[in-house]
């Protein structure tokens, strides 16, 4: 569901996405709207859904985490009551950063960061060991990163 944005809206998250921590003040003298009316729409951007979430990026090398491993994932079977167990351990999985479900032969792909071949092997045991539902996962590291972000492309 498409929230109704108005261009004030768009300029508001334009320049959070950007920097999250851009005081208000700032943002209202870039939108041209008073700080109060920018403290609003933001409060309702969040309580809306539209605004998911305030989280600091972290550089993974920095914080000793310089693996980035995408696993793709194959079923045997979709039905909720089989998956239910890995979509759990999944969510509960802290290393890992994103999960989709996806179309085509692949039914499951996850964005995973690790400290090491070691730590990636017990992840890997952690969320598919013993599952009679995993297929076969499949892995691909990335050699190096040329684009990290979340941020979407917003109209003028």
């Amino acid at each position: 569901m498409k929230a109704d944005l108005d261009p004030f809206d768009w300029a508001i998250l334009a320049v959070l996405q950007k920097n999250n921590l851009t005081p208000q003040r700032e943002i209202a003298e870039r939108v041209h709207l008073s700080p109060a009316a920018v403290q609003r729409r933001i409060r309702r951007l969040q309580d809306s859904g539209v605004i998911a979430g305030n989280t600091a990026q972290l550089n993974p090398e920095a914080v000793g985490r310089p693996l980035t491993i995408l696993i793709e994932v194959q079923l045997v079977n979709e039905l909720d009551a089989l998956t239910a167990g890995f979509r759990a351990r999944v969510a509960a999985e802290a290393a890992v950063q994103q999960c989709y479900s996806t179309t085509g032969q692949t039914d499951y792909l996850l964005i995973v960061t690790a400290t090491d071949m070691q730590e990636y092997q017990a992840i890997t045991q952690r969320l598919f060991g013993g599952d009679q539902n995993i297929q076969r996962f499949t892995t691909s590291i990335a050699l190096a990163t040329l684009k990290r972000s979340l941020q979407m492309p917003l109209p003028d």
